[in-house]
């Protein structure tokens, strides 16, 4: 599959929006909205991250068709990394292939990735993309309703 990185467009809003919904995908990122299913705050949260300078956001493509996102954000020196695939496209390589693309985008270091530590798949991607382990604690995941254990991945220089 021919994967793919390009800006933003208004028309991949609504395809982000089902991905979001999606039972399994939000229970695995567990740190998500609060209410994933209000379409007016995922219209505001997705306004504020277009219009943002200091956000770099792309949609990931996989033979042209929307499989995802990723994105930069953050203060200097605490910048992050996010990616969010179809879970149709999990197990593709598809999350590696978009992260290595935005990371040769994005060049600034060092970088961050925050995860639930169970998330082995999302694990895998950061690490095959330099990231190691920096820091461990628990936080709330509002798809899980709990306090969970979190990993905290960097990107060195």
């Amino acid at each position: 599959m021919d994967i793919a990185l390009r800006e933003v467009h208004d028309s991949d809003l609504p395809v982000f929006y089902r991905q979001l919904n999606d039972p399994e995908a939000l229970r695995m990122a567990a740190f998500t909205p609060e209410d994933p299913a209000d379409r007016d705050a995922f219209d505001a949260h997705w306004a504020k991250i277009l219009s943002s300078p200091a956000v770099v956001t792309r949609t990931v493509l996989g033979d042209g068709d929307v499989v995802g996102h990723a994105a930069v954000y953050g203060e200097p020196g605490e910048r992050e990394v996010t990616y969010w695939i179809d879970r149709a496209y999990w197990g593709k390589g598809i999350a590696t292939a978009a992260l290595r693309a935005l990371l040769t985008e994005v060049t600034e270091r060092p970088l961050h990735a925050r995860l639930a530590a169970d998330n082995a798949g999302s694990r895998r991607v950061l690490e095959k993309c330099g990231f190691e382990v920096s820091a461990s604690l628990t936080s709330y995941a509002p798809a899980r309703g709990a306090e969970i254990d979190e990993l905290v991945l960097t990107l060195d220089a």
